[in-house]
């Protein structure tokens, strides 16, 4: 999105998952990059996009009730 930002600056949107790994290339994946990277993503979904119950997790809860409110 050109110009979206101001004059000249270029906007790139991107899902969490680009962002992660042109983060770990330190550049925007070619597109055989991006598919190679979302194997192991997609391979490991269940266990990543699981909704996370942060009050059942006991060492998140454990903490939670350390903090003054």
């Amino acid at each position: 999105f050109p110009n979206r930002l101001g004059k000249n600056a270029n906007v790139f949107l991107a899902s969490a998952e680009l962002a992660a790994i042109a983060s770990k290339l330190g550049r925007i994946p070619t597109v055989a990059e991006y598919h190679a990277a979302m194997g192991v993503v997609n391979q490991d979904g269940a266990a990543i996009y699981k909704y996370l119950n942060f009050d059942q997790i006991a060492e998140y809860a454990e903490a939670a009730r350390e903090v003054a409110v």
